[in-house]
């Protein structure tokens, strides 16, 4: 009769683990496609929030150091690119440009090389606004990337109806060229330096459009 009950316990105490083990999965990841999305309810796997715990982890500095592989054409070193959270740095982009004056709604979409700022503003000087969300974005991204911004609330949905695509997506880099022209009409702020025009892109880039 002990052992029954023995093995009856054990069997509870492996089922709860398994089924404690399935939800957290759950909660961390869901599907999507080809991508898989972070559970936002899962908030103790971010650094986000004002609990006291985050703010004393916010406190911590952080560092990392890489070194270039000795080995000629070895590409290990820019394996990193690779593995960039598209959508966590769009929303890092989108956060910091709502910080900028007269800037109330942006909409940010990242691709595999360029970012699309879409935004709602009430500012009188919009090249300048321009040029701050544009130079905020470069602080983000890789330094190849180009980022391209509009103060036309319409490409606020064109923007959101890239993000269904992927790169895989049939015709999707057509439609990021198509829209990164419609947005261009919007103005781009001032030249990065003599070297890279208003959206990054060197004249070498412009050539190979």
């Amino acid at each position: 009769m002990k052992k029954r009950f023995i093995i009856l316990g054990l069997g509870l105490i492996i089922a709860t683990t398994g089924c404690t083990q399935d939800m957290a999965n759950r909660d961390v990841y869901e599907e999507s496609g080809n991508t898989i999305n972070v559970n936002n309810k899962r908030n103790e796997l971010y650094r986000e929030g004002g609990s006291k715990n985050v703010q004393n982890m916010s406190n911590d500095y952080g560092f990392v150091r890489h070194q270039k592989s000795p080995v000629e054409g070895d590409q290990g070193g820019s394996e990193h690119y690779a593995t960039i959270d598209r959508e966590q740095v769009a929303n890092i982009i989108s956060t910091l440009s709502t910080d900028i004056p007269n800037v109330n709604d942006v909409a940010t979409l990242v691709t595999d090389q360029e970012v699309l700022i879409a935004y709602n503003s009430d500012t009188k000087d919009r090249n300048s606004t321009a040029d701050q969300v544009k130079r905020t974005a470069m602080s983000v991204v890789p330094g190849y990337y180009h980022v391209y911004v509009s103060d036309d609330k319409g490409h606020m949905r064109d923007v959101e109806n890239l993000s269904n695509l992927n790169t895989t997506s049939r015709n999707a880099r057509n439609s990021v060229k198509h829209l990164i022209q419609l947005m261009k009409k919007s103005p781009q702020g001032k030249p990065i330096d003599e070297n890279e025009d208003e959206n990054g892109a060197s004249k070498e880039d412009n050539k190979n459009k």
